[in-house]
């Protein structure tokens, strides 16, 4: 795996590397080693952070796995990790895209995020509240 090969290659595994490895993952469309290496990061201890997770969310939205991005977002939330505006909106975009989270009641989904935002103190954007009108108008 990529983390195997870094450290072979005498690269320290931490959460700036590790989270720089994710990214790249997601920016070059491969989800499944987005996850993957965020995986192995909990098995090895490798803290996680929000750079981490925004990139694993990233990865899967624009793959179209809507319910790994909120998957994904729940373990953050779980793990007590900061969120942000981006990682957020990022799930929120990638339900609403989804016909699949249409039928499954978008909206339902939308609504919980947002709750976790304020509860959060995270900061809704014109797009967060407009995903979450364009989920109710989707008919989910």
């Amino acid at each position: 795996s990529l983390l195997d090969d870094m450290a072979a290659g005498h690269v320290e595994l931490n959460t700036i590397t590790c989270s720089a490895a994710v990214t790249a993952c997601s920016n070059g469309g491969k989800w499944i080693q987005a996850l993957g290496l965020l995986r192995k990061m909990m098995a090895t201890r490798v803290e996680s952070n929000t750079i981490t997770y925004g990139a694993a969310v990233s990865a899967c939205s624009k793959a179209g796995e809507w319910s790994k991005a909120l998957m994904i977002l729940a373990e953050a939330l779980a793990n007590h990790v900061e969120l942000n505006t981006v990682t957020c909106s990022t799930a929120i975009s990638a339900c609403i895209k989804s016909q699949a989270c249409s039928k499954a009641g978008a909206w339902i989904q939308v609504f919980s995020i947002l709750a976790d935002m304020s509860a959060r103190h995270v900061e809704s954007t014109t797009f967060t509240y407009n995903a979450a009108v364009s989920a109710c108008n989707s008919g989910g």
